[in-house]
């Protein structure tokens, strides 16, 4: 393989060493190309691939979107805990939600010599994928679990839970929704959390005006905003959101008191994954809870499993809990 990329590269073997070895030596230009012809032929430099044929690394990779969020680091403790108890280190990359940045990452863990991968979520090129494969390198998905998906997920089913969410509103009268939700390019988990949303309204006879639908960071700040752009919308004003998670929520109660709207008696409020705060709060916020760290261990699990040569589950569902709190009330009218 290292000829094919010297010729693909126009290049002699002895450059496409010094490209890995000694960069310094060789032009940006030249290396670009060397890089280039390594990608599109698979090639992994030679250490990396007696690593990961012969011998053990003893390291394992996780990526997850962002560090800003708890959940994704309780998923990471979790994994870190079982790797540990069988001597592996865990490699950590952080995406940003850029599945070109998690391709990368990849590259550089393959490189590097792991021996297994977590990612979140589905959402990548398929490039990714397929390279772990080809390595014969054991991945998992986690933070989002379907049926009939071509990856072991370990993780909830994100449109069934934000369906529980919308039919608790629904059981309390609720008929005139709005959503504030995380942005849904790149991210199957939140495209997932809109078709629950979406499809338990339409089998109702419902739906989200857009007006009412803001999708945006996943902050306070935001989920502030968002409440205030919602109620300045004339017409019909939504006696119910569903919040993606409990940041957005939590700024959406904290704009409404600032308002001057009754949480719940003039609005109700639904985040999702029940934070500290959510429980704190006045009124403590109506989620739901997943268990973070069981993903981060069943994953973990599913991982050492297969490096061991057991058989592995084809997924592990770990459900998500409804916790029925103060923000959410009966709709009443007017």
């Amino acid at each position: 393989m290292l000829g094919d990329v010297a010729k693909l590269a126009g290049v002699s073997t002895a450059t496409v060493s010094r490209v890995y070895n000694e960069p310094g030596k060789v032009s940006a230009e030249v290396q670009q190309r060397v890089h280039d012809a390594a990608r599109a032929l698979n090639w992994i430099p030679n250490a990396a691939g007696r690593a990961l044929a012969s011998t053990r690394s003893h390291i394992a990779g996780a990526i997850i979107p962002t560090l800003d969020n708890h959940v994704f680091a309780s998923q990471v403790s979790g994994m870190q805990a079982v790797m540990a108890e069988r001597g592996i280190t865990l490699f950590l990359g952080c995406s940003n939600y850029d599945p070109a940045q998690a391709l990368t990452q990849v590259r550089a863990m393959l490189a590097r010599g792991v021996e297994a991968v977590s990612v979140v979520g589905e959402c990548y090129p398929a490039e990714l994928f397929e390279l772990l494969t080809l390595h014969g390198v054991p991945y998992v998905v986690t933070y989002a679990y379907r049926e009939g998906s071509p990856h072991c997920c370990v993780g909830f089913d994100n449109r069934a839970a934000f369906a529980t969410l919308t039919e608790h509103l629904l059981e309390l009268g609720h008929r005139d929704f709005a959503v504030i939700m995380q942005p849904s390019v790149d991210n199957d988990r939140v495209q997932a959390r809109l078709r629950g949303i979406h499809e338990t309204l339409a089998a109702q006879g419902l739906a989200v005006r857009p007006a009412h639908l803001c999708e945006g960071p996943s902050t306070i700040a935001f989920g502030r905003a968002s409440l205030r752009k919602i109620w300045d919308v004339t017409g019909v004003r939504p006696s119910a959101i569903v919040c993606g998670n409990d940041n957005l929520a939590i700024g959406a109660l904290l704009e409404a008191q600032a308002l001057g709207i009754a949480v719940p008696r003039q609005l109700s409020i639904t985040g999702f994954d029940d934070i500290a705060l959510a429980r704190e709060i006045a009124p403590a916020l109506t989620t739901m809870w997943v268990d973070t760290e069981a993903i981060g261990r069943a994953a973990a699990q599913s991982l050492l499993d297969r490096l061991d040569g057991r058989p592995a589950a084809a997924g592990i569902e770990i459900a998500a809990e409804l916790k029925i709190r103060a923000s959410t009330g009966p709709f009443r009218a007017g």
